[in-house]
């Protein structure tokens, strides 16, 4: 099995990092991002003949966004370490010359993988262009050859040049064509616009959308899958629409809000409909409720399941960006699946994560006064990963959430983690000063409504940084959960500058960019707490140091087959 020497010798010496450089203190350790400039959306991720494709949208003049975006590189063989490669698709030509935009990969019969991407042509016009690896026997794919009679799809009658991009993964359903869907939107009333071909070059839209819908402006980075109704295991995105075992998810990016929506239902590809299950409103279901944007999924065969990345932008100023010289990270894979319900998708840390874990620290059954604290000690907390799990009792006396807080954000921000109620907040004081100075505090609230408990779950930048002119935005996302019958869940990945949290096991992620200048490196600690008036128990808290990932390695170290 082919391996590169270089992560031979990172699993021989342990390399880890217990505090950050603090010229780069924001730079993390296993989230993955560029060695400098700017990068956004991730594009045409895909695993082939062993190795795991991450390409991306990338400036490589600088650390702002350009007009002249590239298709970055990197490839790795577990998804944690990654190997920096040469770029892959530059502006070249008449039809991408202005800049090569975000895409999707395909693998077609024969093992033969495609990328389809949107190029701005030498009109400033949004195209759709295809690609394919130089030479199938490099493991590495790092040349691609741009087809010669692009583009193979052109900007539609009565839509604005700017207003078509990004092509999906393709299916292929029962009558033996491919399809695709592409962002788009007119007068305001986003699409899907359909595209189908018999053999990936001559490609003609269909008669209708997959979907639209009003009032949502243009829609980017779309995407188009199955998910099984009854496992946690992923689907290949050709799964027939017919399969009474599968409905399908359709996730579009809102430009106008910079937020990734995604609507759960079934696809006819007899009539090309799209039906889902629930309204596209600005309330609708969200992969997540932070800092998030610019998603991609794709199959992965080797653990059969469906893996999840997405950019998360920067909140710093853009003289702090050019001071870094980079800008823009990437979240932590996520498999996901169907809820059993069937009413959301589920979200999960790939586990791979487990490779890098050190000096796990655990307590149960601890019990937390209102108003208390109790420190995380002996683990890295600026590089961690914590599970935390809280019981409570006695919720009869919870408060009542009026009607007037019906936005779960609002809540967050105007009942931050300093003010007390009944039940909550409580929850985790991450990258947080010796003093509490500085501090990100993802924590619960709970409320009765209409007699029933409602969750909500926050993510409060307010005190995160004594940095002025910065985003300190707090989060908040309602928790799909019954507290009075399962215990109320958080999970936090805590990377130097970004804090992603997931609760009730995935029902609902929020991330966080967060800039610290008190609480880096080792100054950086973590606490549980409980900020309500009643008690609640930690019936479990876990936590590990989770080591430097190998990122960016130059892939001319050289290589071993093992």
């Amino acid at each position: 099995m082919r391996k590169t020497v270089i992560f031979l010798l990172v699993v021989a010496l342990g390399l880890e990092s217990s505090s950050s450089d603090h010229h780069q203190p924001y730079r993390t350790a296993f989230h993955f991002q560029p060695p400098q400039n700017w990068m956004n959306d991730p594009n045409g991720p895909m695993y082939y003949n062993g190795v795991y494709h991450n390409f991306y949208q990338h400036n490589p003049k600088g650390p702002l966004f350009s007009n002249q975006m590239h298709w970055a590189h990197s490839v790795s063989y577990d998804l944690i370490n990654w190997i920096h490669l040469d770029l892959a698709i530059t502006p070249t030509e008449h039809f991408d010359i202005n800049s090569c935009w975000s895409g999707s990969a395909t693998i077609l019969p024969g093992n033969k993988p495609v990328m389809l991407y949107t190029g701005i042509d030498s009109q400033f016009r949004q195209v759709q262009n295809l690609a394919v690896p130089k030479d199938l026997s490099d493991p590495y794919l790092r040349e691609w050859v741009k087809y010669t009679g692009n583009p193979i799809i052109s900007l539609p009658d009565g839509i604005q040049p700017d207003d078509f991009r990004d092509p999906t993964t393709t299916w292929i359903a029962e009558d033996g064509k491919w399809r695709t869907i592409v962002g788009s939107q007119k007068d305001k009333t986003g699409i899907a616009f359909l595209y189908h071909s018999d053999d990936f070059i001559n490609w003609t839209r269909s008669d209708s959308p997959l979907h639209m819908v009003e009032d949502t402006g243009i829609w980017e980075c779309p995407d188009f899958f199955p998910v099984w109704i009854d496992s946690t295991n992923g689907v290949d995105t050709s799964v027939t629409a017919s399969n009474e075992h599968v409905m399908f998810v359709l996730k579009m990016g809102l430009l106008d809000h910079s937020k990734d929506y995604y609507l759960i239902g079934n696809y006819d590809y007899e009539k090309e409909l799209y039906v889902p299950q629930n309204d596209l409103t600005l309330s609708t279901l969200r992969y997540d409720y932070g800092k998030y944007y610019g998603s991609k999924s794709f199959f992965d065969p080797v653990k059969n399941r469906r893996i999840l990345m997405a950019w998360v932008n920067e909140s710093d100023s853009e003289a702090d960006t050019i001071a870094k010289g980079w800008a823009g990270i990437q979240s932590f894979p996520r498999s996901i699946w169907l809820d059993k319900d069937q009413k959301q998708l589920m979200q999960w840390p790939i586990e791979e994560i487990e490779m890098l874990f050190k000096n796990e620290v655990s307590s149960h059954n601890m019990k937390l006064e209102g108003g208390s604290l109790h420190e995380v000690q002996g683990i890295t907390a600026s590089q961690a990963d914590v599970r935390i799990a809280f019981n409570l009792t006695n919720l009869e006396e919870a408060e009542i959430l009026g009607e007037n807080w019906i936005d779960p954000q609002v809540v967050c921000s105007e009942k931050d983690a300093s003010y007390r109620g009944k039940f909550g907040a409580f929850g985790l004081l991450a990258l947080a000063s010796h003093d509490l100075t500085e501090q990100t505090a993802i924590f619960f609230r709970v409320f009765q409504n209409n007699g029933r408990f409602v969750v909500i779950m926050c993510s409060d930048q307010s005190r995160s940084s004594t940095k002025n002119g910065i985003d300190k935005m707090s989060f908040g996302a309602f928790v799909d959960i019954n507290p009075q019958q399962e215990e109320i869940s958080l999970r936090t990945l805590i990377d130097h500058s970004i804090v992603e949290s997931f609760g009730g096991g995935g029902k609902t992620c929020i991330t966080a960019r967060v800039y610290p200048t008190l609480a880096i490196g080792e100054e950086a600690r973590l606490f549980a707490f409980n900020n309500g008036t009643e008690s609640v128990v930690i019936s479990k808290l876990s936590a590990w140091s989770v080591k430097k990932a190998q990122m960016n390695v130059e892939e001319t170290i050289g290589c071993a087959d093992q």
